[in-house]
Parts: structure tokens; sequence; C-alpha cells
């Protein structure tokens, strides 16, 4: 699949920004600094979009046209709001509500294969935090095998102000992390649930382990200690799968 997904050149990005396009992220050169970014700088502080600061080089390999320093990219996805999600979710007593909660995954690729493996285990939607993860990209797409049309995908402010909401809801929040005691298959999964998967390198991080209800690991034999995250949140899924057939 072609990206066709990035614009770039400062007046580029205020109108869309302007027109309301689903910006995922915007790229910002560093030491950039004249009136009319100042500008910019002003309508991207009132809509809170993820900003990344970076060298001139990365500018270049995003794209080959006069960016002036700023370059974005549009999701081709729209994103609901999760609270209006949720409660349609709650409300169809066809199925178990199960939510995924991922605490900042930053690639792109990972973000498409849990997308995918998601989808098809029925998870009636996902949950990401609006900064620090990976955006919704042609390769997301690509490695998603379309599955990102077809599943809601949320943005939130703070992971944390999500799970407050799902547990007031009655949704049951599993972290699942190597920090427990418990593993996967002595956990009730059956329930309406919310799984947490963590990023690529740190995890969840620890103020969200302290508020989730459960925590759950995968059991390991070998002498690596951890698996790549798409791996064990598909792990995590068919086991939730498995005791909900």
């Amino acid at each position: 699949m072609e990206d066709t997904t990035t614009i770039f050149g400062i007046r580029t990005v205020m109108e869309a920004i302007q027109s309301e396009k689903n910006i995922d992220k915007i790229y910002i050169q560093k030491g950039l600094n004249n009136p009319l970014f100042q500008e910019l700088l002003s309508l991207i502080g009132k809509r809170g979009f993820n900003i990344s600061y970076v060298p001139v080089e990365k500018l270049q390999k995003l794209t080959q046209g006069n960016h002036q320093g700023v370059v974005a990219k549009i999701s081709p996805i729209e994103f609901p709001e999760m609270e209006e999600v949720v409660q349609r979710v709650i409300e169809d007593t066809s199925s178990t509500p199960l939510f995924l909660l991922l605490d900042q995954i930053t690639d792109a690729r990972n973000f498409g294969a849990i997308i995918r493996t998601a989808e098809c285990c029925g998870v009636h939607a996902i949950i990401v935090q609006d900064k620090g993860g990976a955006p919704v990209n042609a390769d997301t797409v690509k490695t998603s095998a379309g599955a990102v049309f077809n599943i809601p995908i949320c943005k939130v402010s703070h992971i944390k102000d999500a799970i407050y909401y799902l547990q007031g809801s009655g949704i049951n929040v599993v972290a699942a992390t190597e920090k427990s005691d418990q593993s996967i298959y002595e956990t009730a999964l059956n329930q309406p649930t919310a799984l947490v998967m963590g990023s690529e390198g740190r995890g969840i991080n620890p103020s969200v382990l302290k508020i989730v209800n459960d925590k759950a690991k995968l059991p390991m034999f070998g002498s690596i200690g951890s698996l790549n995250v798409s791996v064990a949140c598909g792990a995590f899924l068919y086991e939730i799968v498995r005791q909900r057939s």
C-alpha cells in the first residue's frame, strides 16, 4: 500500500488542522522558530496533537518536498469517542464486552499486527493514548491486513482515565505483565474484560499497574524473558477466546 497520508509545509499543516483533518502525528524540525511557525504552534497547542521534534534528516526521509521544517501524518481512519463506543458495546447483550488498551505501543507494524489479531478475536474496540504511540499509517494498515477499518480505535488523553471509566462501567481491567504471580490460565477472562498491553521496551507504566483489577503473565520456559508484544497480545487474546468458547 502506498503511503498517501503525508503532508508537509507549515501552511499546509495549518490548513489541515483548521479543516479538522485526522492528524495522527506532526514532526517538527528542532530549532525551528519564525512567526508563521509560532502561529502553527498555537494551533497545535489548542488541539493537543502528538508531536515530535526531530532533526532535519528525519524530515527528509519522510518527504522529498519543501517541508519548511514541518511534516504531518494524516490518519486514514476516524477515531470515535471512547465513551460512546464503550456504552454501545455494553448495551449490546449479544456478546461479552472485550476491550484492548495499548499503553504506548511505538512500532507501527506491531500495532498493525495487534489490530489484526484483535479483530480476529472479537475485540470490540482498541483504546490508545493520543501521544507517544505508533501512528495509524500505511505500515499499520498493511500489517493489519485491513482490519484497521473493521474495529473502532479510540484515542484518549491518558490511559489511566480510560481504565477508571471502564472500571466504572463494570469492566474488569487485566494487565499483561511479567510482574505478576498469577498465570493467564488462572485468571478469569470470561467476564467483561479490558486487556492492557505495554510498550515494546518499558512494558506497562507502573502507575497504570497500580490501578488495574488483575495482573497476569504468560508462562515462560526459555532463556529469553519476554515475547514480542504482538505475539504476547495474541496469546492473551486467544486464551480469552478459549475461556469464552
